[in-house]
C-alpha cells in the first residue's frame, strides 16, 4: 500500500522520484509509514497527505482538529486498543461507530471492534500524527478505569458489567448427544457477539496484564477463567456456566480444530495481530474433563522472548562454565527442570550463542514455540510416526553440526542422542528432573549404560524461575538472622543480606512482583564426577562432590538473588529445596 501512495503522489506531480526514494530510505531507518516519512521530510503537508490517503484507500478524509469528541464516544474503545491500532472513535449514530484510522486497511482492528462494541464500523482516514495527537488529548481526560485481576474490564468496568449481564441472559441449549444438529447450533452460538466479545477480551486482556497462560476451566456449578502471571495463577472472571460449550467452540474455530470432537484432547494455535508490527500467538490445548472441556492457551510473544544468555540469571562463574560446554565441538548438554521453568528459553538462547553461518543446526521440538533464523526446526507428529527418535535418525543423515532434541523421553531417544554426541555432534536437550545430579540417575534408570553417560555428557544445568520484586513498590523489611541461617545462609554473611518485599501497586497488579529471573545449578562433568558415576555413586554423593568442586546449587543461586535484593524469601522457599 505504501508504494501505491508513492505512485499516486508522483502521478499527481506532488513529489519527484528522487524524493520518493529518499522517503523510502527514511522509512526503512525509522520504521514509520511512508506518508509520515514524506511529511517529516517536508515533501508534502498534512492536508496533502490525508487527501491522498483518502484516494489510496477509497474512504473519506477528516481533519480531527474540527472534532470535539465526547467522553461517551471515547469510552467505546479502550486506550490500549486505540494506541495499538492508531485509531480513535469520533462519532456514533444508532448502531454505527465512526473510526478515524491512519491505516484503514487494518481489517483485523475493524472486525475486532465490530465484535467488541456490537456496532457496525464506518472508517475514515486521518494522518498518523493527527490520530496520535487526538489519542493523547482525549484519553488523558477520559482515561479508562481498569480493575486489575477482577476481570471486570473490556473498555471499562461499566462496559464489562454490561457484557457480563448480556452473557447471563444468553442461554445456549446443547444436548449431550453428538448430533449434527447440536454441532450446527453450537457453531452458530460460538459466533454470537457476546461469546466473541468474551473470548476477544480474554485474548487481549491477558496480553495487557503480562500473562503467560490463560486457563478456562469448567466445574460442576461454576465456570472460571484464570491467568498465570509470573508463574502464579490468578482468578480473573467467572462467566455464566451455560456458555462453556460456546466458548470452547469459539476457541476451536479460531484454532482450526474440530468442534464436533469433545471426547479427545486437541491442540492448535491462534495468531492475533495486536498492532501494525506486532503479532501474538496462542498455543491452544483442549482437554476433556468430567464437567466439560478445559482450555489452556499459552501466550507466545516473540517480542518478549529474551535470547541473551547474559540476561537469563546465570551467575558469572556459572555462565562461564555453561558457555564452555556449549562451545565444545561435540558432546551433550542437558537442561533440566519442571514444565514452565524456562528450559526452552535457555535452549534457544544457547542456539543463538553458537548459531553461525558455517554450522548446520537442526532441532526436533514438540511443539515448535518460536521460529529461529538460520535454524532447521522440525515439529514432531507422533500420529504419523515422526517422533524424537525418528527425527534424530533423519538428522544424522543431514550432515548436522548441532542437534537440539526437545526432550529425552525414553531409552530410544536417549541412546540415539548420546551416540550422536559421541560421533562428533553437539547435542542439546532437556529432561524433567529435580536437580542436576539426579539427571544422571534418571538416564541410568532409562537403561543407558554408565560409560555412555560419562563419555557423552559435557554439562547438566538445572533451573527454576523466581519472581522479581517490583521496583516501583519495593520496601526493605526486617528479617530475623535465624530465618536466613535456616535457609542456608552462612551466619557470617547474614548482615550482608538485604531482604525486600513488594507492597503492591498498579505496575505489578498489586502482587508485589514484576517479571521473573532464572536460578541455575551448573554441573560440569569433570573427570572426578565421571569416576563417581562409573563407580555407581548415588545422586547425593554426586551432589556433594560437585559442591566440593565449586558448584552452586539451586538454593545457593536463589540466595544470591535474595542477597542482591532481586527476589524474596518466599520465592526462595517456593522454588528451591534445602541442600542436604
Amino acid at each position: 500500500m505504501s508504494s501505491r501512495l508513492g505512485d499516486i503522489l508522483i502521478k499527481e506531480d506532488i513529489i519527484s522520484l528522487d524524493q520518493l526514494k529518499t522517503a523510502i530510505e527514511e522509512q526503512r531507518k525509522t520504521g514509520k509509514r511512508l506518508g509520515e516519512a514524506l511529511l517529516n521530510l517536508g515533501y508534502i503537508n498534512e492536508y496533502q497527505l490525508v487527501e491522498f490517503l483518502s484516494k489510496q484507500y477509497g474512504v473519506p478524509a477528516v481533519n480531527l482538529d474540527e472534532f470535539e469528541i465526547g467522553h461517551d464516544i471515547i469510552n467505546t474503545v479502550s486506550k490500549d486498543t486505540a494506541i495499538k491500532h492508531n485509531l480513535i472513535p469520533i462519532n456514533r449514530t444508532d448502531s454505527t461507530l465512526v473510526l478515524a484510522m491512519s491505516d484503514p486497511s487494518n481489517i483485523f482492528a475493524v472486525d475486532d471492534l465490530k465484535f467488541a462494541t456490537g456496532n457496525n464500523i464506518e472508517v475514515v482516514v486521518a494522518s498518523e500524527r493527527a490520530v496520535q495527537t487526538a489519542i493523547e488529548k482525549y484519553y488523558d481526560t477520559a482515561d479508562e478505569q481498569w480493575d486489575d485481576f477482577s476481570g471486570e474490564s473490556v473498555t471499562s468496568g461499566e462496559d464489562l458489567d454490561q457484557m457480563m449481564h448480556d452473557l447471563e441472559d444468553y442461554v445456549v441449549e446443547i444436548g449431550q448427544e453428538e448430533t449434527m444438529e447440536g454441532v450446527t447450533e453450537l457453531e452458530k452460538a460460538s459466533e454470537e457477539a457476546p461469546v466473541v466479545k468474551l473470548v476477544n477480551h480474554m485474548l487481549f486482556d491477558s496480553v495487557r496484564k503480562g500473562a503467560s497462560d490463560i486457563h478456562i476451566e469448567p466445574y460442576e456449578k461454576e465456570y472460571r477463567v484464570r491467568y498465570r502471571i509470573d508463574g502464579v495463577l490468578y482468578n480473573v472472571m467467572r462467566p455464566p456456566a451455560q456458555l462453556r460449550n460456546a466458548v470452547v467452540s469459539r476457541v476451536k474455530i479460531m484454532s482450526n480444530l474440530d468442534i464436533a470432537e469433545r471426547r479427545l484432547p486437541q491442540d492448535g494455535r491462534i495468531k492475533v495481530r495486536l498492532g501494525k508490527n506486532r503479532t501474538m500467538e496462542y498455543r491452544v490445548s483442549i482437554c476433556p474433563t468430567i464437567y466439560g472441556e478445559k482450555v489452556v492457551m499459552r501466550l507466545l510473544d516473540k517480542e518478549a522472548l529474551q535470547l541473551d544468555l547474559t540476561k537469563l540469571g546465570f551467575e558469572e562463574l556459572q555462565l562461564e562454565e555453561f558457555k564452555k560446554s556449549i562451545h565444545m565441538p561435540y558432546g551433550m548438554v542437558l537442561i533440566t527442570g519442571p514444565t514452565g521453568s524456562g528450559k526452552t528459553t535457555t535452549l534457544y538462547s544457547s542456539l543463538m550463542e553458537i548459531n553461525k553461518p558455517e554450522v548446520n543446526i537442526s532441532t526436533a521440538e514438540d511443539p515448535v514455540e518460536y521460529s529461529l533464523q538460520g535454524v532447521n526446526q522440525v515439529q514432531m507428529h507422533e500420529r504419523i510416526g515422526l517422533t524424537f527418535s525418528a527425527a534424530l535418525r533423519s538428522f544424522l543423515r543431514q550432515d548436522p553440526d548441532i542437534i537440539l532434541v526437545g526432550e529425552v523421553r525414553d531409552y530410544e531417544t536417549g541412546e540415539i542422542a548420546i551416540k550422536a554426541a559421541l560421533t562428533g555432534h553437539l547435542v542439546l536437550s532437556t529432561l524433567h528432573t529435580n536437580d542436576a545430579p539426579s539427571t544422571i540417575t534418571r538416564l541410568l534408570n532409562m537403561g543407558i549404560e554408565p560409560f555412555l553417560v560419562t563419555a557423552s555428557l559435557n554439562a547438566i544445568v538445572a533451573q527454576r524461575l523466581v519472581r522479581k520484586v517490583c521496583l516501583d513498590c519495593q520496601e526493605e523489611i526486617e528479617t530475623l538472622p535465624q530465618v536466613l541461617i535456616d535457609l542456608g545462609v552462612n551466619p557470617k554473611e547474614v548482615s550482608e543480606y538485604k531482604t525486600l518485599r513488594g507492597q503492591g501497586c498498579n505496575t505489578c497488579n498489586d502482587t508485589g512482583y514484576k517479571g521473573r529471573l532464572a536460578v541455575h545449578e551448573v554441573m560440569t562433568m569433570t573427570e572426578e564426577l565421571k569416576e563417581f558415576v562409573l563407580s555407581g555413586a548415588s545422586a547425593l554423593d554426586l551432589k556433594r562432590e560437585a559442591i566440593r568442586q565449586g558448584m552452586s546449587t539451586l538454593r545457593q543461586s536463589a540466595l544470591k538473588k535474595l542477597k542482591k535484593g532481586i527476589t524474596t524469601i518466599d520465592e526462595v522457599v517456593r522454588n528451591t529445596a534445602p541442600d542436604d
